[in-house]
């Protein structure tokens, strides 16, 4: 796991020096803690060549000694900067050298470089794993950035006037002292809808994010991105579900074998719950050593895990290492800003610091359990989706419940996941389409009347501009199946990548940890796409086949627990530990947020929140996230 960094120029002009490519480089120190390297060729205008400038940050995890980078081929026409692991690359290699190519290392970033010279952009469809990548062809003169299926490892890039810069994270940008940190009012729109900026979109104008699953070529000046995976999400299955159960078995038992390769010391994050549970229990029966496992608990007993976690650890005897910690959002606050580059208010990356932080001081790999909820339908919002589904063959009832009187009849509720709160937003939602109505189920700033919210001059900014069209246009990737199939298949291409894989790769590499994620396999994922939700989703309890064909290796109430979620007491600490600093920050007359968010409003949603007439919690977290965001980098 490592950070990556550069630039391609075609006049003079636009060059990026060698003390900026060290400082760009330099900034992403924590994603790569154990080597630098850099690759510059200046311009050459006699020969049409463009200048480049590769920047490179190592965490070491396969080939200890031979696997440095900027890696060439044997002519030095090729060279390569990648982060993240192909796990597949010893068949590759294999198939390489039977080939006659000649290898000098024993990393995976070689068959990379060697890969692309039999196959060119063809090359994506053979990697298994996970990969942000670039790679200077010095033939055809031409820059190939590349970023795995499911958007697991992150990368940004800014097109310019015969210039494209690129990084691992966006502060590598901002180091070059060459983009201009000017807030893309769209990409803010979608933060406050959806928690995070979405891609192709990021904060700053003129800055994007190649999308999972995309490449794109930069030559003659011009940068042309295209999509290289994106598996038929209308096909079903026509295998029976023994044999569904067999196939399950068979792509994720070696999903995780392959995961296991590694020079260094290597765990897994274990909740207790059914995701990770599995895992731990395939990385044991497969690992060559006792499995290392490691949670953290809450003193707040409806966010402690610990004790199911300490149960599986015990039934699968792993070596299991607890932490007890008690989450100071004033404390890791400033962490938070500096490490995840755009507003992001997603809260359970705050324990997701902490057992990054704590799993860093035993091993430097962490198995996680990501994608299970996206891939067999977990989520207990699913529950919804489907209720709402019945409701809608059900005409009379529909047009009873959505009758204005229900509405008005209904408390608020003070708790933001609480009954009443979450059954006026069921019956709310009710007259929507269902992938709208699912919008307005996981917003945090109400997407139907988000713009009383907003300044004037935000609103100016957002004629013709529509956030749910992310959501919508996912949804249509599997227009012919099942509510629930739509749903989960949508978060696996929006949710997913932006939100938990952000989380995760942003957390752990900012403790030079990497993780991970065998879930997201993409085998594993194509499969798991064309099952039924029928199979998936059963009277209202998920993941139904996948705890059916791993039903034998845990404890019987790990599969029939609740699910928690990573979650940390929000609502009490905005009337508490962060009271003082949220009325200091959000009502301050030099409150930047106050730009795009109407003062008044926040006042209104402080006062409701402290008094408990309603929980606003995750409206005040984002507003608090966005306002030291910008005290922080702008």
């Amino acid at each position: 796991m490592c950070g990556i960094t550069g630039s391609i120029w075609t006049n003079n002009s636009r060059r990026i020096s060698r003390e900026q490519l060290g400082n760009m480089t330099a900034s992403l120190s924590h994603r790569g803690p154990d080597d630098v390297g850099h690759y510059y060729l200046e311009h050459d205008a006699a020969l049409d060549n463009p200048g480049i400038a590769f920047g490179f940050r190592r965490l070491s995890i396969i080939d200890l000694q031979t696997g440095q980078q900027p890696i060439t081929n044997e002519d030095e026409s090729v060279w390569l900067i990648f982060n993240g692991e192909i796990y597949n690359y010893q068949q590759l290699k294999s198939e390489l050298l039977a080939e006659g190519h000649q290898f000098r290392t024993n990393s995976d970033s070689e068959v990379i470089v060697h890969l692309y010279e039999k196959y060119g952009t063809q090359m994506f469809r053979y990697l298994n794993g996970m990969f942000a990548l670039a790679i200077w062809d010095n033939r055809k003169k031409q820059l190939l950035l590349g970023r795995d299926r499911l958007g697991q490892k992150p990368l940004y890039y800014c097109q310019q006037s015969d210039r494209l810069l690129f990084a691992s994270e966006l502060k590598s940008l901002i180091a070059s002292n060459e983009v201009e940190q000017t807030i893309n009012p769209r990409a803010l729109d979608h933060y406050f809808i959806y928690q995070y900026v979405p891609h192709p979109l990021c904060i700053y104008q003129g800055v994007k994010k190649l999308p999972p699953g995309h490449y794109g070529i930069f030559e003659q000046g011009e940068l042309k991105v295209e999509k290289y995976w994106q598996p038929d999400f209308n096909k079903t299955t026509s295998l029976s579900p023994i044999e569904i159960q067999s196939k399950i078995d068979e792509l994720l038992n070696d999903s995780v074998k392959l995961r296991l390769q590694s020079d260094v010391p290597l765990g897994a994050f274990l909740s207790g719950g059914v995701d990770s549970s599995i895992l731990v229990a395939l990385m044991q029966k497969h690992a060559s050593r006792q499995v290392k496992t490691f949670s953290i608990g809450f003193p707040v007993k409806q966010y402690d895990e610990s004790s199911y976690a300490r149960q599986v650890a015990k039934h699968l005897k792993t070596e299991h290492h607890e932490l007890i910690v008690e989450p100071s959002a004033v404390e890791v606050l400033p962490s938070l800003v500096q490490h995840y580059d755009e507003p992001f208010s997603d809260s359970s990356c705050i324990p997701t610091w902490y057992v990054a932080q704590f799993t860093r001081e035993h091993v430097t790999v962490a198995v996680s359990g990501d994608g299970g909820d996206e891939l067999f339908a977990g989520y207990p919002r699913y529950k919804a989706i489907d209720l709402g589904h019945k409701i809608d063959r059900i005409t009379p009832l529909k047009f009873l419940l959505t009758l204005p009187q229900i509405q008005k009849i209904l408390p608020y509720g003070s708790k933001y996941k609480g009954f009443f709160r979450r059954l006026k937003r069921f019956l709310r939602s009710l007259h929507y389409s269902p992938a709208y109505r699912y919008l307005d189920w996981i917003n945090i700033f109400p997407y139907a009347n988000r713009l009383q919210f907003y300044t004037d001059e935000f609103q100016s900014c957002l004629e013709d501009h529509d956030p749910a069209e992310f959501i919508t246009q996912a949804w249509q990737l599997a227009a012919n199946r099942s509510p629930i199939s739509k749903a989960s298949l949508g978060d696996l291409v929006t949710y997913l990548p932006c939100d938990l894989n952000t989380k995760v790769d942003i957390a752990s590499m900012a403790h030079s940890l990497e993780c991970r994620q065998p879930f997201l396999d993409h085998r594993l994922v194509e499969f798991a796409a064309q099952i039924p939700a029928a199979l998936k989703f059963h009277r209202g309890v998920g993941k139904q086949i996948l705890k059916k064909t791993f039903h034998e290796l845990l404890p019987e109430n790990i599969w029939n627990r609740p699910k928690m979620g990573f979650g940390v007491p929000l609502d009490s600490w905005f009337r508490q530990e962060l009271r003082e600093q949220t009325y200091d920050s959000l009502l301050s007359t030099s409150a930047k947020c106050h730009q795009w968010i109407n003062a008044w409003q926040i006042e209104i949603l402080l006062k409701e929140h402290m008094t408990r007439k309603r929980d606003h919690s995750s409206r005040l977290w984002s507003l608090v996230t966005l306002e030291n965001w910008l005290q922080h980098w702008c």
